[in-house]
């Protein structure tokens, strides 16, 4: 893209769906240290199968994915964890300019182009759009600051529908 090109349209390919316990926002984990005990499936379509050889190895993937049933982008939002308004890129509220999720989950095992995890925080049938290992030397900062998040004002750990469209909950 050349500088001062904005708004330039990009294509992203849906590899897979996402498959959980969650149908609708009210009552899922805002994060995946909030889902434990939630376990999901990720289908990785077969045309991608060999791109997961040697993923068994890592204790935890990044699966990155699209927000499909959020509601529209807000520059200001009050996010789950706190009573003020913040701005949108100080939070990890989902309506975002371009609805990118993330997760950090539990690789179970992998069963040909089915990776079964655990700690799933993320809405059924969500289409998958990547996988990365999560490597702690590289993943882990764990004495960074966190902005307002060091002093939240809210101890939430599943969402209330605030941000989905209606027809999600």
């Amino acid at each position: 893209m050349e500088r001062g090109q904005k708004n330039v349209p990009i294509s992203l390919q849906v590899i897979g769906r996402i498959r959980t316990p969650f149908v609708e926002a009210t009552g899922t984990p805002i994060q995946s240290v909030y889902a434990q005990g939630a376990e999901g499936q990720v289908m990785v379509d077969d045309l991608f199968a060999a791109a997961l050889d040697d993923i068994e190895g890592f204790d935890r993937v990044w699966l990155v994915y699209w927000m499909d049933r959020v509601a529209a982008f807000k520059p200001r939002v009050v996010p789950y964890r706190d009573t003020r308004e913040r701005g949108l890129f100080a939070t990890r509220s989902p309506c975002r300019p371009n609805p990118i999720g993330i997760s950090v989950v539990r690789l179970a095992r992998r069963e040909g182009c089915i990776l079964h995890v655990l700690g799933i925080d993320v809405l059924d049938n969500t289409p998958l759009l990547d996988i990365k290992p999560y490597v702690p030397e590289f993943d882990a900062h764990p004495s960074s600051k966190a902005g307002w998040f060091d002093a939240c004002g809210v101890d939430r750990k599943v969402a209330d529908g605030r941000f989905h469209d209606l027809k999600d909950g």
